[in-house]
């Protein structure tokens, strides 16, 4: 297991645009012994209800949501984006369903826990987050362009809000 230091959320800077719309990231979440991840490319990083948080969108096919509906936590774990491998290793997550594989081992990844929240071991950045709400995102009240490019089979995302809990770096 690597070393990870508690960075300051008050004095830390990172770009959430680039981290989560670019490089992507790989949203972590279990329920018991089942830890599943997958990777995310949309979400965000604020202030909601006087709490720092982190929100991501899960369609509602994904293993992830099973996981992350019964559980009360989840992580974001950002790689080194120089590195091509976990590009790859993050489509990988991306594409193949934890309910058929343990992916996790598969793409060669640890998994390690800090207050009982999972995540990546092999990132270099980490959120850690206790899940706040989860709010289905209706498609068929989204403008019409979106609807057909994002929604036309009906799989539909449920936005997580996560209180960020502590950020860590290798």
């Amino acid at each position: 297991m690597h070393s990870f230091q508690d960075l300051d959320i008050n004095t830390t800077d990172f770009n959430p645009f680039r981290l989560i719309g670019s490089d992507w990231a790989a949203l972590t979440s279990c329920d018991g012994d089942r830890v599943n991840s997958m990777t995310v490319s949309w979400g965000g990083v604020g202030v909601l209800w006087g709490k720092n948080v982190v929100t991501v969108y899960v369609r509602k096919s994904r293993y992830t949501k099973e996981l992350l509906d019964k559980g009360d936590s989840f992580s974001l774990t950002f790689f080194n984006s120089d590195e091509s491998k976990y590009k790859n290793v993050l489509k990988y997550l991306g594409a193949v369903s934890g309910h058929d594989e343990d992916k996790i081992k598969t793409a060669g990844l640890t998994i390690g826990k800090k207050d009982g929240i999972p995540y990546i071991d092999e990132g270099n950045f980490i959120i850690l987050c206790r899940k706040m709400a989860e709010i289905e995102l209706p498609s068929e009240k989204l403008p019409e362009g979106i609807r057909e490019k994002w929604y036309a089979d009906g799989n539909d995302h449920t936005i997580y809000i996560g209180e960020i809990e502590g950020l860590y770096a290798r």
